[in-house]
């Protein structure tokens, strides 16, 4: 499998083109960018093309899992979840697998308690 290409947000080398694509020393990246809070890694996203694709994931400062989700050509697809800092999941949204819609939502509080239940009507 090949290296993958990592490259810190924060990188002065890195930067948004007309078209909002990612670019790293002046070409559209591919790869996988990450973030720092200190020295905490607190997101890591993968782009191509300078386009978000592939994972996406965050993490809270104490390195507990705060969201994933993926994207297919900057745009969300399938199932992204979020949790809450104890852990607890926290919400699951479900989007079309072109991207264009959001078809389910789910959402709990801190205690593991529904406090939303959505879905697109079939019909």
């Amino acid at each position: 499998m090949p290296d993958v290409t990592r490259i810190d947000i924060d990188d002065p080398e890195v930067d948004m083109d007309q078209g909002q694509r990612l670019l790293y020393r002046g070409e559209l990246f591919t790869g996988e960018v990450e973030e720092h809070l200190g020295d905490a890694l607190v997101s890591l996203d993968s782009y191509v093309e300078g386009v978000q694709h592939g994972p996406s994931r965050e993490w809270y400062k104490d390195g507990t899992l705060r969201s994933e989700a993926t994207a297919r050509n900057g745009l969300p697809v399938g199932t992204s979840r979020e949790w809450h800092p104890n852990g607890v999941l926290a919400a699951e949204v479900e989007f079309s697998e072109n991207g264009m819609a959001m078809v389910a939502e789910r959402r709990w509080d801190e205690e593991g308690h529904s406090t939303k239940n959505w879905h697109v009507s079939e019909g």
